[in-house]
């Protein structure tokens, strides 16, 4: 799913109305219909109060549009005017007087200085004060009424995006955002709905289909994508019935030390388990126990050190290799680490201490393949690109990165954003039960497993986020968050494999519905 930014929302707005035939007005009434049918579909006519409160633009024309409807399906509303300026859009004007039309009850208006109406905890509110075009400060009054609406604990609904809330900015304050329950979204997702500085703002989203132009949507190239099902189906690459292990790839996890060798065990499984046709596990001589008696699928290759990785040879010739888990950041690691980067040209997939290495020697940087795919925690990654002011600071720095040293770049979080050079995509799948020892270690396997298996790099790190994300899910399932531990997530990848093209439950009903 594309990610439009705040100027190419405008732009397809304008094409909408020309291609269609339509005014920006019939554009404003889908998106009020869209609202009232969500609500519609959700409340059956409860007759519980809900408050929509509207600003002078065209966020505040949805809203009105969204009042009339319900006031014309009996439902029980108020509607009021944030009047923050003396300017009014055209199509703002039009629904107030549209509404005026099936009401006595008209909008009441609300200034600076005027008593705030009571709101209780089992009403509902409508934020319809400011949309995506927000560009001043907001006054003071209209911040007492986000602190008032907050408040009431009433469940908040927001047209669009949370007021307050800008499309490409982290806010000044938390005060200066109406919290909301939920949000519904016209067209796309906005970015800000996926960042940890500004996702707190709404609990949950929801995108509606306004009818803007199709060839448009399809046609405009975003700088960010939102990566589910339907986008990551296209990516699998099938497998021939005549096929062996040998076309899947040979893939050699590089790391461990003592006490740290269940990185490159639960590495190495998950790589194997997410298809690689080899799996080689190349650690210090403490490894070599552990690794044949716990994962008797993989061959193991020890340094002549016992205790650390002191030199990194062997007498194969990989696909891939995943380096860097459990590797610590002792000198003669460092060397060794550091000597193999001058003369390895296979595709790369580095985590953990080897991150750290690099962060220190960013030097290193130049002998990494071109595609590369660094998977940093967010402390790794700020040993790589420094310190940021923001989301949004952070991500700059990030494209900045990967296009310096041509790399992908995984931004490891509740939405895992994987970068390359200017692109952005962002993860749909996980859940807090992954915040565990040993996941990261599971998803740099994953990403290897793929890119031993011929998939790209950087659609290996987008595939291989997703699928980490959704066998998580899948195994949460059976075991809650807490009870969440690493290895369930490679137990669940097979799951995760078979969900790509497991229909939904609704459609295999209505199937059998059909054929009776």
């Amino acid at each position: 799913m594309k990610i439009f930014s705040k100027e190419q929302i405008y732009k397809g707005d304008r094409l909408t109305v020309e291609r269609q035939n339509i005014s920006s007005t019939d554009l404003m009434e889908r998106a009020g219909i869209q609202i009232f049918n969500w609500i519609h579909q959700h409340m059956q006519g409860a007759q519980v109060p809900i408050h929509i409160f509207c600003g002078i633009g065209n966020n505040g024309g949805d809203g009105l549009v969204l009042a009339r409807h319900l006031i014309l399906d009996g439902y029980n509303v108020k509607t009021y005017i944030v009047n923050y300026s003396d300017k009014r859009s055209k199509d703002f004007l039009i629904n107030y007087d549209r509404i005026k039309q099936v009401t006595k009850d008209w909008p009441t208006l609300l200034k600076e200085g005027d008593e705030f109406p009571e709101i209780r905890e089992k009403d509902i509110i409508v934020d319809a004060i400011f949309g995506i075009g927000l560009n001043r400060p907001i006054q003071r009054w209209v911040l007492l009424l986000f602190k008032h609406l907050d408040a009431s604990r009433a469940f908040t609904l927001s047209v669009d995006i949370p007021s307050g809330l800008q499309t490409n900015k982290v806010p000044e304050s938390d005060l200066c955002v109406v919290k909301a329950n939920y949000t519904l979204s016209f067209v796309n997702p906005k970015l800000v709905f996926f960042l940890p500085d500004t996702a707190k703002f709404t609990d949950q989203w929801e995108v509606l289909d306004i009818g803007f132009d199709n060839t448009y949507i399809f046609e405009t190239e975003t700088e960010a994508n939102v990566i589910g099902k339907n986008e990551v189906i296209p990516l699998y690459i099938p497998r021939n019935r005549f096929s062996h292990k040998g076309h899947f790839g040979h893939a050699l996890i590089v790391g461990g030390s003592y006490g740290k060798i269940g990185a490159v065990i639960l590495a190495s499984k998950a790589a194997l388990a997410t298809g690689a046709g080899l799996v080689s596990s190349y650690v210090p001589k403490c490894g070599y126990i552990p690794l044949q008696s716990s994962f008797p699928e993989a061959m193991v290759i020890t340094d002549n050190n016992e205790m650390e990785i002191t030199n990194i040879s062997y007498n194969f010739e990989p696909t891939v290799i995943g380096i860097g888990i459990g590797m610590g950041t002792s000198e003669n690691t460092i060397d060794a680490f550091s000597k193999y980067l001058e003369t390895n040209k296979k595709p790369l997939v580095v985590d953990a201490d080897g991150l750290n290495i690099l962060s220190k020697s960013l030097d290193l940087m130049s002998y990494l393949p071109k595609g590369s795919v660094l998977t940093p925690h967010p402390k790794e990654l700020e040993r790589l690109i420094g310190t940021w002011d923001d989301d949004f600071d952070k991500i700059d720095k990030v494209k900045a990165f990967s296009k310096k040293y041509k790399v992908v770049v995984v931004i490891k979080g509740a939405h895992t954003i994987t970068v390359y050079e200017n692109k952005l995509y962002i993860n749909a799948t996980g859940n807090p039960g992954m915040a565990t020892a040993g996941s990261g270690d599971v998803l740099t396997g994953i990403i290897t497993g793929l890119v031993a298996q011929g998939y790209e790099p950087l659609i290996a790190a987008v595939f291989g986020v997703y699928l980490h994300g959704k066998s998580g899910d899948i195994a949460s399932e059976d075991y809650g968050y807490e009870n969440l531990i690493a290895s369930h997530i490679i137990s669940y990848l097979g799951e995760g494999f078979l969900d790509l093209f497991k229909r939904p439950e609704t459609t295999q009903q209505q199937e059998q519905e059909e054929n009776k």
